[in-house]
């Protein structure tokens, strides 16, 4: 009996892969060492992205996107942060937007902004974040209060906004009972409106402003940005779900955003980590030394091993979250553990990508310059390796129970 095939992939997920990889290797790629070095938005690739429909991937059909799956979706993320990770933030924060809009928004809200999402027409931020505030989300200060018209006015400050400045919607968590036991209650999600590329705000949208773009290590190109709410208001339509149903139940709507989120940045980390490996690869067999290609040296090749391993095992933990996701089984803890073992793996293989390019390596005309100080990123964003532990920790405890 002739054995079966071994597929890693669907039909149609090969053909996305494909050309996806083939938009990375001559858009992304080539013009990603200019947008960096002046850190300034890739309107041109955008605009591609939104020609491919790559901003409405997991949108359903029936508002114009593609319905396609999150297996589907953390696949086409690794090849877009293969080429460049800031390409993949401008369609991370978008996504997790949309995530949130299907999962818990109204059908008004649904038929109001996921047409316009999926054609990437607006494209959507989301923020936790505060000044004072990173990994204990339930320390928000930032609050919104119901006035007598009943709209409700939010009021502080928000930090780490990726898309801050150039998205048209933020879905923004804030605290709307201060008296709630346990805290967690008292959180709601709101969608706040805003125009694109204004950095004061005025007419409807007056009260919501935004600093200048943070300066950063690496992913730049795409604008992290504060957000400061000066009696901002909202109407309660714009509560995620709507006003009755959405009140006080942001919280627990984040989280599980979040989920789907650390499977996303597990994607950008096998990017990240490939993307290392490639040029390691490629490097070590056209560098000599002592009359012979590095790559025939044992300690390269010992590096080499290691980095692949860890390349194949950070995206089987991706895929596995992401298939336990599309199955509706639960993928708390195996989205933690891929986020985790994923983000260390692009770290651990761009720095030893970066070791086997030697003196080459802290070049800014070799590519691996920019993967060092884009690969920090993962670790921190979308819960810190520590929290991750903390979460992987407490969910084996929580399923093991004696």
């Amino acid at each position: 009996m002739a054995a079966a095939t071994f597929t890693e992939k669907t039909d149609e997920q090969k053909a996305i892969c494909e050309m996806v990889r083939q938009f990375a290797d001559e858009q992304i790629i080539p013009n990603a060492e200019h947008y960096d070095a002046v850190d300034e938005f890739p309107e041109p690739v955008v605009e591609q992205m939104k020609e491919l429909g790559l901003f409405g991937v997991t949108i359903p059909e029936e508002y114009g996107g593609m319905g396609l799956d999150l297996t589907t979706y953390v696949m086409i993320v690794e090849e877009l942060s293969r080429g460049w990770i800031s390409i993949s933030g401008i369609v991370n924060t978008h996504f997790i937007g949309s995530y949130l809009l299907m999962k818990f928004g109204s059908e008004e809200q649904k038929q109001k902004y996921l047409p316009r999402m999926a054609t990437g027409e607006i494209r959507a931020a989301f923020s936790l974040s505060e000044p004072e505030l990173g990994s204990d989300v339930q320390a928000i200060k930032t609050s919104a209060r119901k006035g007598d018209d009943g709209r409700w006015e939010i009021n502080g400050q928000k930090m780490w906004v990726t898309n801050g400045l150039l998205s048209s919607l933020v879905f923004v968590l804030v605290k709307t009972d201060p008296d709630a036991d346990p805290r967690h209650k008292g959180f709601t999600c709101f969608i706040a409106e805003k125009e694109p590329g204004v950095s004061e705000n005025t007419g409807e949208y007056a009260g919501l402003n935004v600093p200048p773009k943070i300066k950063k290590l690496g992913y730049k190109g795409v604008e992290s940005t504060e957000l400061v709410f000066d009696g901002y208001r909202c109407p309660g339509e714009n509560i995620l779900g709507g006003e009755e149903a959405g009140l006080n139940k942001g919280f627990a709507q984040m989280m599980d955003a979040l989920e789907v989120g650390r499977a996303n940045v597990a994607a950008r980390g096998v990017g990240i980590a490939q993307r290392a490996l490639e040029l390691a690869l490629r490097y070590s067999q056209e560098r000599k030394t002592f009359g012979k290609p590095i790559s025939e040296h044992q300690a390269i090749q010992f590096k080499l091993a290691d980095m692949g391993t860890q390349v194949e095992a950070a995206r089987l933990l991706t895929l596995r979250a992401a298939r336990l996701k599309d199955a509706g089984e639960r993928s708390d803890l195996e989205a933690g553990m891929a986020k985790l073992f994923a983000s260390e793996a692009a770290r651990f293989c761009v720095e030893e990508s970066f070791r086997i390019h030697g003196g080459y390596g802290y070049s800014k005309e070799y590519e691996i310059e920019r993967l060092y100080r884009d690969a920090p990123l993962l670790l921190i964003g979308e819960g810190t390796s520590e929290i991750q532990k903390m979460v992987i920790g407490r969910k084996l405890l929580q399923r093991h129970k004696l």
